[in-house]
């Protein structure tokens, strides 16, 4: 009677000894599934976290240009500025991307000379642009040539000097690669100058007045720009640039001397107001854009090298031979905000420093080193998802800089 009892109970415990290791592999497995799920949902919420940031980045940039096409990007999985939204498309868990039309319009308003977003690979980008810059300045020794604007080398005390200028320029920009971009920029300028002087040698009394103007085609510009590495939430983007200024507009050498009027050192006052330098220019600079929600704090530096020039020429009674216009350096920092889904601001700061001019290799007579700062304010907005206004104001905060500069862009994307 207790063999019968005893057997059930026994093979009971046997059954169960032979289930439990199975049983506990098992869930062991779905454990460790349960895991390996969660890990890569983790990984996907992370990629779409960064993937936001730089779609963010791209809508705050300076000098976005906010053109739709650009996210139609050829390569989705390169980490470009360009390529955020598409990206997005593609990682974003259990939300729907943002619009593009919408969030392509809340970055910030360019401030800089070049935008802080390149071109998408294939695409053309066409910026007409119309700047205009008024100066007023007193008290200035002249020699009688304006090598560099706000370099002043002459022989006369000049009471005022009010200098206005319009130019009218077209940038064309062209996406070679995702990370590469190429620029050309053709300016029309037109100046006009008005001197109220006192010659050295004559009385008080003696004020003179001088007017003159000149039009033309500017210094055309040839540039490149490439971006360094893949910026994220905590890296900045780091884009280079290369551009090159051609002598193609009339320079303080190049036009021509009225030799009926001349200054106090026999020196002709010019018939015409240059459009253009006369030197070439080459320039190379880095840009550096940094997220920090809710604003992109953006900064770079910039060395413009100007090789001399052997001049060759006698105008009046000074005789010119080879002339150094001096290389310049030149810093800017700020940061930008969308101020809604169409429109944005952007604050700034710009330094220059430009180094004396040389003539026949020692400094000139009244030649010195010149401080350019201005104070940039900009703002943007967007009227297509290809087309935006772009206006910055710039306010002189330093002797030598204009008093008031005012620019108005409208970058368009093919």
């Amino acid at each position: 009677m207790n063999v019968k009892q005893t057997l059930p109970h026994a093979t009971f415990l046997a059954f169960l000894a032979t289930a439990s290791p199975t049983y506990a592999q098992d869930e062991a497995s779905t454990i460790q599934r349960l895991e390996q799920q969660l890990n890569d949902q983790q990984k996907m919420l992370e990629q779409t976290r960064r993937s936001l940031e730089r779609l963010k980045i791209r809508m705050q940039a300076p000098g976005g240009s906010g053109q739709g096409p650009a996210f139609k990007g050829n390569n989705a999985g390169q980490n470009t500025v360009q390529a955020g939204y598409k990206e997005v498309a593609q990682e974003s868990v259990g939300q729907a991307p943002p619009n593009p039309q919408q969030s392509e319009a809340a970055k910030v308003a360019p401030i800089l000379e070049q935008p802080g977003i390149l071109t998408p690979r294939g695409r053309f980008s066409v910026e007409p642009s119309l700047q205009y810059n008024y100066s007023s300045n007193s008290q200035v020794n002249l020699v009688g040539f304006s090598v560099l604007p706000a370099i002043l080398v002459g022989l006369i005390d000049v009471r005022q000097v009010d200098t206005s200028s319009v130019t009218a320029a077209a940038t064309v920009r062209y996406g070679l690669t995702n990370r590469l971009e190429l620029n050309a920029k053709i300016p029309y300028v037109y100046t006009h100058q008005s001197t109220i002087m006192r010659p050295l040698t004559e009385g008080a009394t003696n004020d003179r007045a001088f007017t003159n103007s000149g039009s033309g085609i500017g210094d055309i510009q040839l540039g490149a720009r490439y971006q360094f590495n893949d910026g994220g939430p905590d890296t900045p983007y780091l884009i280079g640039s290369l551009t090159a200024s051609l002598p193609t507009g009339k320079g303080p050498f190049d036009i021509s001397y009225a030799a009926n009027s001349t200054t106090p050192g026999g020196l002709p006052m010019p018939e015409r107001q240059p459009t253009g330098s006369g030197f070439y220019a080459y320039d190379a600079g880095l840009l550096a854009i940094y997220p920090s929600d809710p604003v992109v704090f953006f900064g770079g530096l910039n060395y413009t090298w100007r090789p001399s020039k052997n001049v060759n020429k006698t105008i009046g009674a000074l005789k010119i031979g080879k002339v150094d216009p001096g290389d310049s350096i030149k810093l800017n920092f700020g940061m930008g905000m969308s101020l809604n889904e169409k429109s944005s601001l952007s604050l700034g700061y710009q330094h220059t420093y430009v180094m004396p001019t040389k003539f026949d290799g020692s400094s000139a007579a009244n030649s010195q080193s010149v401080q350019v700062g201005q104070l940039l304010v900009g703002y943007g907005y967007q009227f297509t998802p290809s087309t935006n206004l772009n206006l910055t104001l710039g306010v002189g905060t330093t002797k030598y800089a204009p008093g008031a500069e005012l620019m108005l862009r409208m970058p368009i994307t093919f």
